[in-house]
């Protein structure tokens, strides 16, 4: 493992990997690295020969400054887990002066895609995000970019933003990967109280129900079920909720699997297939999860 802070001098060690011929594979992340971010790193470093992996909180893509603050930082122990990882990685820990030297005037609009679910919650967080991630693009010049499937929505932006800026860049979805109990990892994780983390694990259970349920019921009942059934979580499970914690669902879609526009019933997912995505507030922390149908 290479750790490098400036940009300029990682620029230079992929040109010269590339320049023997080696295959970049790049892995976008804020570090408070988990076991999903290291199945991204391991299966980049399978797939390629150098592995570029970013340590960075965006502060663009926060739209909540009070949620960058609170964002967990743990460069130290985010390179001791890299460390473990077998291959040629390089990992980039640029501060956010070096990343943006310069006002950032680019904005990206991606249409219907932003316009659901964490869009009209986040506004200006998508094009935020596409900012650093062609910043990273530019930077790593790489083969192939490892995204998880928890952040779904994130990751058909991510493809359209290839389609925009016209990149020989393969986007490579990966699976998410959860804790035994079920819960989506993820670096907010570690800000639940140890009650609150006891209880998250309802979200994905829940989810899991509204799959089956998808066999008989309609799209609406399946939402409205999901959205009342965690709603309610603390009052039917009084004894697991101390203090008043709760869920406060935020929002359940069933989408069209390629465009993530809204279904109103299961003919209309067609080929593409189906998708729920939810947000869940629990404990002040924003969650967020999947279930295809």
């Amino acid at each position: 493992m290479q750790k490098y802070t400036k940009v300029a001098e990682i620029k230079d060690a992929i040109a010269k990997a590339k320049a023997d011929g080696k295959t970049i594979g790049l892995v976008p992340t804020m570090g408070a690295l988990h076991e999903g971010h290291l199945s991204l790193i391991r299966r980049a470093a399978q797939e390629n020969d150098v592995v570029v992996v970013s340590l960075f909180v965006n502060p663009i893509q926060f739209n909540n400054k009070e949620d960058l603050a609170k964002y967990p930082r743990t460069v130290d122990a985010d390179l001791k887990l890299i460390e473990g990882v077998d291959g040629t990685v390089y990992v980039l820990v640029p501060s956010v002066e070096e990343m943006y030297p310069e006002p950032v005037k680019d904005e990206y609009h991606f249409g219907p895609l932003e316009e659901v679910m964490e869009g009209p919650q986040r506004p200006g967080h998508f094009s935020g995000v596409a900012v650093v991630v062609r910043r990273l693009f530019d930077i790593a010049t790489p083969d192939r970019a490892y995204f998880g499937e928890k952040d779904y929505q994130q990751l058909a932006i991510i493809r359209n933003l290839i389609e925009q800026i016209k990149y020989p860049i393969e986007i490579v979805a990966c699976p998410i990967v959860r804790a035994e109990d079920g819960l989506a990892l993820s670096s907010r994780n570690m800000r639940l109280s140890p009650a609150a983390r006891a209880i998250a694990p309802a979200i994905h259970d829940t989810l899991e129900q509204a799959a089956e349920m998808a066999e008989y019921e309609d799209v609406d009942d399946v939402k409205e079920w999901v959205m009342s059934t965690l709603g309610s979580f603390h009052e039917v499970n009084a004894d697991q909720c101390p203090d008043g914690l709760k869920f406060e669902p935020e929002y359940f879609e069933v989408v069209n699997a390629r465009t993530l526009q809204p279904i109103e019933n299961w003919d209309e997912a067609g080929d593409d297939g189906a998708v729920g995505c939810i947000a869940v507030w629990l404990d002040g922390v924003r969650l967020i999860d999947i279930v295809k149908f």
